[in-house]
């Protein structure tokens, strides 16, 4: 029986690889428009405005202190009532959107505040504007802090991009939940899943951890 199965596993892998497709393009949609708001929010959240500080704060706690399905839910189900309806697929990629950002939002935040002041009391000394500052001397220090810790938000990003399932999404995850329905050997079944989920997170995973050893290292030479 378990030979069985197998093969109808594997007969079923096209079907698998397809949602695996989709999988990747939500959470490829979500981490582009994420990183793009997270670093304007970091920027904001790091900058000298209080009020603006305050807002983004807010909104930050909110999204990191509530659960993604309960955002997803939300958006799809919730928003439709006040005229505001979205298909699946796009409000699962803003529903990653906007949780992604509010963490790469903290990531840019921490690192950019990391910077010593001196070097942006040296920048404003010789007459750079604020927007030069951030540019040339801020975010290129900040760099070595951001990217490690943001390679490895990316990996947990894609992780939850599998709650988008639960809306109607047909991501790998999806394709798992119909399948096992079909061939009732749950383990194989999302076993196959978090193999094609690895396959995807694995090198971003090295790449994190390469990244953190390098910049390591290159503080300790500093």
């Amino acid at each position: 029986m378990w030979n069985f199965y197998f093969h109808e596993l594997m007969n079923s892998l096209p079907f698998f690889l397809k949602g695996l497709w989709v999988t990747v393009e939500v959470a490829g949609l979500g981490l582009i428009a994420a990183t793009f708001l997270g670093f304007l929010f970091g920027i904001m959240r790091a900058g000298k405005n209080k009020i603006l500080r305050s807002i983004i704060g807010v909104w930050v706690d909110l999204i990191r202190g509530t659960p993604f399905l309960v955002q997803v839910f939300i958006i799809f189900f919730i928003l439709p009532g006040i005229g505001i309806e979205l298909e699946a697929f796009p409000a699962a990629v803003i529903a990653l959107s906007n949780m992604g950002a509010a963490f790469i939002c903290e990531i840019v935040a921490s690192g950019i505040l990391a910077v010593p002041k001196g070097q942006k009391e040296a920048a404003t000394a010789s007459g750079l504007s604020g927007i030069q500052q951030m540019r040339y001397i801020v975010m290129p220090q900040a760099m070595r802090s951001i990217i490690p810790p943001l390679v490895g938000q990316y990996v947990l990003i894609i992780k939850d991009s599998s709650v988008v399932s639960a809306i109607g999404v047909v991501d790998v995850t999806r394709v798992g939940w119909l399948t096992v329905q079909r061939i009732p050997e749950g383990l194989m079944v999302f076993g196959l899943v978090g193999i094609l989920y690895f396959a995807v997170c694995y090198p971003l995973i090295n790449l994190s951890n390469y990244l953190e050893r390098r910049m390591t290292l290159t503080a300790t030479r500093l």
